[in-house]
């Protein structure tokens, strides 16, 4: 009986202390200054709902809950990985945009895929 009453505050306790971890992490999500916080922000947020799916498995003794808890863990896995690959792309476009022109600004001949520079009109 002292067992039961122990795991049901420890579950309201652990609720609680997930509430606020979700409400920081939403405030993250929302002020983040740059992509890269926002998406670790977006793979907190799975981890906190990972969290509060265990927490009412233990509370109400389901143990289906479980099975979605580790479902959740790998699609915010594999949305996570998803994301820092269109940061590495994006990033990589945004270098390869700026980059022909700083050559030109400088005075030098602008260089080809293959790294030779390109030869004038003679």
């Amino acid at each position: 009986m002292i067992a039961a009453s122990i795991v049901s505050a420890a579950a309201m306790v652990s609720l609680v202390i997930l509430s606020l971890a979700f409400l920081f992490t939403v405030f993250r999500v929302v002020i983040g200054p740059t992509l890269p916080d926002r998406v670790l922000a977006l793979d907190m947020l799975v981890a906190v709902a990972i969290g509060f799916i265990a927490v009412i498995a233990i509370k109400t003794g389901f143990t289906l809950y479980i099975d979605i808890a580790i479902s959740l863990g790998l699609v915010g896995f594999l949305a996570t990985v998803a994301f820092a690959r269109f940061i590495l792309t994006h990033s990589a476009s945004t270098q390869a945009e700026q980059q022909p022109s700083a050559p030109i600004a400088a005075g030098r001949k602008p260089v080809r895929k293959d790294g030779r520079r390109k030869k004038g009109k003679r």
